[in-house]
């Protein structure tokens, strides 16, 4: 049977119900293969482990042709299979606890497998959103946040910008259509802080009324 570790939300990828006012746009998750390659570098250890595969079953055939390097390769490419097992599961965890929203109002992150977190970013406080686009149009959105705002990279890795360690960058990592995301992003945030914000004021009291109160 099939169970929804986030069942107690009342609304998917949100800890509480927007306000009436506040529509949700858009809601995806990374893409599991581009989290693995940008995020958890498997063409890295496929390509390290090519030259290990590589180098032992050429010193194998030196020894004993065909056989030789098979008996010592094999035992490299098992090693290769484990690896890409598990960078690929923890890739497809990550891509699975994680939900990405974007309202009329905000971004809001749910990220975290062993530790979920939610990160509700308003437009008002993301001074800029860079788009870096992969071939295959997956690309990760990275906001930047007025304010001196800090953020764990423990906690948001690997929900950031990549090469920004002092200063980390929340992102939506490795999703899908990224240029279509963005646009939408862009759409709502221009909306939003194009709305005049009204602040009530108490109005001073008639003179008459200050005369007699004296």
């Amino acid at each position: 049977m099939s169970h929804d570790d986030f069942a107690f939300e009342p609304v998917r990828g949100l800890p509480e119900r927007p306000p009436e006012h506040e529509r949700i746009l858009w809601q995806g998750r990374p893409d599991t293969w581009a989290l693995a390659r940008d995020a958890y570098k498997i063409n890295w250890i496929t390509g390290y482990f090519a030259v290990v595969i590589g180098w032992r079953a050429s010193v194998g055939a030196v020894d004993a042709g065909l056989a030789g390097a098979v008996a010592f390769g094999l035992p490299y490419a098992l090693l290769w299979g484990a690896a890409m097992t598990v960078v690929l599961l923890l890739a497809w965890v990550a891509a699975r606890s994680t939900v990405y929203t974007i309202t009329t109002a905000r971004v809001a992150m749910r990220i975290g497998a062993a530790l979920t977190v939610t990160l509700n970013l308003p437009f008002r406080q993301i001074a800029n959103a860079d788009l870096s686009l992969s071939k295959r149009g997956t690309g990760t959105i990275a906001l930047e946040t007025l304010g001196e705002t800090k953020f764990s990279y423990l906690i948001l890795w690997p929900h950031l910008r990549p090469g920004h360690v002092r200063v980390t960058k929340p992102a939506l990592r490795c999703i899908p259509d990224a240029a279509g995301v963005a646009q939408i992003l862009a759409d709502a945030a221009e909306a939003r802080i194009s709305q005049p914000v009204i602040e009530l004021q108490s109005a001073p009291a008639p003179v008459g009324d200050l005369v007699a109160a004296e």
